[in-house]
């Protein structure tokens, strides 16, 4: 009889185990396509993430060039006005010239204000400020009735430190965008 018991036994157990391996085997192929798709989500994200960061930065780094060719253009067309106004040769055209590149620095400095990192836009903010003080000191000089200390050689005093200026604000971009500072007189 333990033979019989011990046979029946292991039916069972064969039963039990064929019927069950199913569900089994079901369940950990459930775990391990749960787990699967957890990895590929968790991946698709980084990858989404990944992309989000390029495309912030490439946003910027074009925005940094348009700031700065818009304020470089300005304040070189400023320099060349001031000086015919100096000479007694300011033309409509020289002034149709300035004031195109004062809209386009003044577009450039609008698109930054919304992608500049705030150290950034700290340095185009008090650039913009210089910029209009000569703009409007070189309007003042140009009617003859200029501001109290500020003849021509102030105003391009100001305008020539300007340059100096410029090397620390593409500093600041170059950092914000994770490149080298470059030479620091270049």
């Amino acid at each position: 009889m333990d033979n019989a018991l011990l046979a029946l036994a292991g039916a069972i157990v064969a039963v039990t185990g064929t019927l069950l391996a199913p569900i089994l085997s079901q369940r950990v192929l459930a775990r391990v396509q749960t787990e699967q798709f957890e990895r590929q989500q968790r991946a698709a994200d980084a990858q989404w993430v990944r992309e989000q960061r390029t495309a912030e930065v490439e946003k910027r780094q074009a925005c940094y060039v348009t700031a700065n060719s818009g304020y470089r253009r300005y304040r070189i067309e400023l320099m060349k006005y001031l000086w015919l106004v100096h000479k007694g040769e300011a033309t409509a055209q020289a002034r149709a010239d300035l004031e195109e590149a004062r809209h386009s620095m003044h577009t450039a400095f609008a698109e930054a204000q919304m992608v500049a990192s705030d150290a950034v836009l700290r340095e185009l903010d008090a650039m913009t400020a210089t910029l209009a003080g000569a703009y409007s000191r070189t309007l003042h000089l140009e009617e003859g009735d200029p501001y109290p200390g500020w003849a021509f050689e102030e105003i391009q005093a100001e305008l020539l430190r300007l340059g100096d200026r410029w090397k620390s604000m593409r500093g600041l971009m170059r950092a914000d965008l994770g490149v080298e500072p470059g030479p620091v007189g270049s």
